[in-house]
């Protein structure tokens, strides 16, 4: 067989390979994140749609055209006839309606409130995408940790099974101690298959936000670290809580609007009339008034519910902001035990296991324990080194997520 054919295809498959996969760092993640996604973009243009709605808020309503005949007799002997009596008039006019002032600002102050709670639910939409984002980078990314440590592990764990074999042939084992060393070889094989379902799942949830149908997890894991009083400070700038805020601000508008109806509204109008050229044409202006009366039944009603609806958006706001400073506890007693568990593993266990490994090691070269014994112990201490890693990558997601929910990486 000619190797140069066999060798054509496996390297387009390279190729293609390192094509489709593409390295994105933690950073660029979040940048990717912030940009051309479907619900900011469509969050962005009902910001816009308030906006150009707000700028006619305060108008006049549109003026009015009147136009016909006036003061037409239909009986006698002037019946029907538009030219034979003094006040009959072919008229058309215009006239204009004009809301109290009060009305306009109210209004204009409910369409600059739905302007904030439609940036608001932008803001929460933003968070929540940098939120998912940053998570499936670092499932990623520490996917990617685990699965190349426990291949590493699987490996060097695979280089004992011919002396296994050896030593079970020579008789200086027990066959049984073959059958230990395969059942410690399948539990690192099945922490592989669940490394690569999780790399698998990752990935996916990766992919919403960056283009490339093979991300792949680049440079260092955003920092584990967080601090608390800084974190605790900004929780007034949390987006829920602007969201409160902008709910608050159009319950209040809404109340004035009702109360503005207690006060009345004008209007004027101009018409021109076309008579018989012996009377002479005639114009005509007017103006109106309305009168707010009997408003036990009518405006007052509205304007306790209203008023009601906005004690209503105060209470919610302030209930709000105890939620968010529990969550906020709450997540950040997560990161705290979190980050304890990594530590405790990592600067505690992970020796022991070490010790351990080198301890049956040493034993074993000098023929005071079985070979299986040595096994078991790289064994744990592959399973610690990769449980390690898992606390690690939760200790760092809950960073991230504190950052991304309370701090300085929020939008």
């Amino acid at each position: 067989m000619n190797w140069r054919i066999g060798w054509v295809p496996f390297s387009a498959l390279l190729v293609a390979q390192a094509a489709q996969a593409q390295s994105v760092g933690y950073e660029e993640t979040l940048a990717a994140a912030r940009a051309e996604q479907p619900m900011l973009e469509a969050g962005a243009l009902r910001v816009q749609a308030r906006r150009d709605a707000a700028d006619a808020a305060d108008e006049l309503p549109d003026p009015r055209v009147r136009a016909g005949v006036m003061n037409l007799p239909v009986t006698g002997p002037a019946a029907f006839n538009p030219y034979a009596q003094l006040p009959t008039q072919l008229a058309v006019g215009i006239e204009q309606e004009i809301p109290n002032l009060a009305r306009r600002r109210a209004r204009y102050g409910l369409a600059g409130s739905e302007i904030g709670i439609a940036e608001a639910r932008l803001g929460l939409s933003e968070r929540s995408i940098l939120a998912e984002a940053g998570t499936a980078w670092i499932g990623l990314y520490y996917a990617q940790q685990r699965l190349a440590l426990a291949r590493d592990s699987l490996d060097s764990l695979r280089d004992f099974v011919p002396v296994a074999v050896s030593a079970v042939a020579s008789g200086s084992a027990r066959p049984a101690e073959s059958l230990a060393i395969r059942r410690e070889l399948l539990e690192i094989e099945d922490a592989i298959t669940r490394i690569e379902a999780a790399r698998a799942a990752a990935r996916a949830r990766l992919q919403r936000y960056i283009a490339g149908s093979e991300p792949v997890a680049a440079g260092g894991a955003p920092q584990v670290t967080v601090d608390p009083e800084e974190l605790r400070f900004a929780l007034e700038a949390n987006p829920e809580l602007r969201l409160a805020d902008a709910e608050q601000r159009r319950a209040e508008a809404a109340a004035d609007l009702a109360r503005a109806e207690k006060r009345p509204d004008f209007g004027v109008s101009v018409t021109y009339g076309h008579r018989n050229p012996d009377f002479g044409s005639a114009v005509s202006v007017m103006g109106s008034v309305t009168l707010p009366i009997f408003t036990d039944r009518r405006q007052n009603p509205r304007i306790a519910a209203a008023e009601a609806d906005a004690a209503a958006a105060s209470a919610e706001r302030v209930d709000r902001l105890r939620v968010i400073r529990a969550r906020f506890e709450a997540d950040l007693a997560a990161w705290r035990s979190a980050l304890q568990q990594w530590e405790r593993a990592r600067d505690q266990l992970l020796p022991l296991a070490r010790d351990r490994a080198e301890l049956e090691t040493a034993s074993f070269a000098a023929g005071r324990a079985d070979l299986v014994d040595v096994i078991a112990a790289k064994s744990a201490l592959a399973l610690l080194e990769l449980e390690i890693l898992e606390r690690e990558q939760m200790a760092v997601e809950a960073a991230a997520t504190l950052r991304l929910t309370y701090g300085e990486d929020r939008p």
